[in-house]
């Protein structure tokens, strides 16, 4: 399955499928990429046998490899400046490529080197987990954390091309299938109702790695992100409904200390509950919606704030939201439902409403 993301910047394939990583050279060839040096960065937990099957597509003194622990703590400009360093040793030019093999924040690290090394070269983004196949790998995001929250460095920078592999899935946990299930959600909240339902029927199918309804699982979230991509590239308007659920959920990861007991995705599906919480109580969502959706999520067991978070907590989550980037003055951005396939842009509130509300889900 293909799909062609056309954007200002640059257009480039997403090619999702099995038995993708021996061909790679080939693929990169066939999207006219044609760089005389390669850099292999990738993420320590992704099977050797997998990388070796990329590395073996290359003659060995063209590309470089470099192994590297990713997680949230290294997401970092001290992990940034280990990749530019050898890019500069190597003397890497523009028209040579930088290769990610890991999850989103592989990507939006090695994204981010490509973007500011001589202004850019050649990205090639091979995501490794279901999360970033669906989500951070489409679009150009990359950027890494700072003191002050996530993602707050970065640039717009989109890749020369896309490969998800389906074989990489096939050593994922259950806990990083929810992960990357989360934003396959997401997508079908704020696009398609139909997709939902689907979902609701076959999301167990999918969490079981179920091959035909994940591919497609995969193929129908990524044609949504790309659809509104296209529209707005740059996050000015349209593209903000991406970050449904997600102004609680970075703060819920910040928080926590972006602890392994509450991963992105887990913390998205915490964040949407808590959305889609506080659009009924303002009477902004559909009784029938909230319904729907709260009784999926019960289904998913992540409805329950108290699990990871005290009253205590709450003052640190409300100083995360208030950090976020949509926010334009003191109050706090958020993006909510009208109804399935329905969001609202650029509704604001308070703090003090927002602190009143979390006092209700966590105690």
């Amino acid at each position: 399955m293909n799909l062609k993301v056309k954007t200002n910047i640059n257009n480039y394939s997403v090619i999702i499928g099995k038995n993708l990583c021996p061909k790679i050279n080939k693929i990169i060839l066939k999207e006219r990429i044609y760089s005389q040096k390669f850099l292999l960065v990738y993420d320590s937990k992704v099977p050797t046998k997998m990388i070796k099957s990329i590395l073996n597509r290359f003659n060995t003194k063209k590309i470089e490899k470099k192994k590297i622990v990713f997680n949230e703590r290294s997401k970092n400009l001290k992990t940034v400046n280990s990749i530019l360093k050898i890019l500069e040793e190597k003397n890497y030019s523009r028209n040579d490529c930088l290769i990610s093999v890991g999850g989103g924040i592989c990507g939006d690290v090695c994204g981010f080197a490509s973007s500011i090394f001589k202004r850019g070269l050649n990205f090639v983004n091979v995501p490794t987990t279901l999360l970033s196949q669906v989500d951070s790998a489409i679009g150009g995001k990359t950027g890494v954390n700072s003191l002050s929250g996530k993602n707050m460095i970065g640039s717009f920078y989109q890749p020369s091309l896309v490969i998800s592999d389906i074989n990489f899935l096939k050593s994922l946990p259950k806990k990083e299938m929810i992960c990357g299930y989360a934003e396959i959600l997401k997508h079908s909240l704020i696009n398609n109702k139909t997709f939902f339902k689907f979902l609701k029927k076959n999301f167990i199918k999918i969490l079981n790695h179920d091959r035909k309804v994940l591919e497609s699982a995969i193929y129908k979230s990524c044609l949504i992100k790309k659809e509104i991509v296209e529209k707005d590239e740059k996050e000015k308007n349209i593209r903000k409904v991406l970050n449904l659920g997600h102004t609680f959920a970075h703060a819920y990861e910040a928080t926590i200390g972006y602890n392994k007991g509450l991963n992105h995705g887990e913390a998205v599906l915490l964040g949407i509950m808590s959305a889609v919480e506080f659009g009924r109580q303002k009477n902004i969502l559909k009784k029938k919606d909230y319904e729907e959706i709260i009784g999926h999520l019960k289904k998913l067991d992540y409805c329950n704030l108290n699990k990871y978070f005290k009253t205590k907590d709450i003052s640190k989550i409300i100083y995360y939201m208030k950090q976020d980037k949509k926010n334009k003055n003191s109050k706090i951005n958020l993006i909510l439902l009208k109804s399935i396939s329905k969001p609202i842009l650029d509704k604001s509130f308070e703090q003090n409403k927002i602190r009143s509300f979390l006092k209700n889900l966590v105690y």
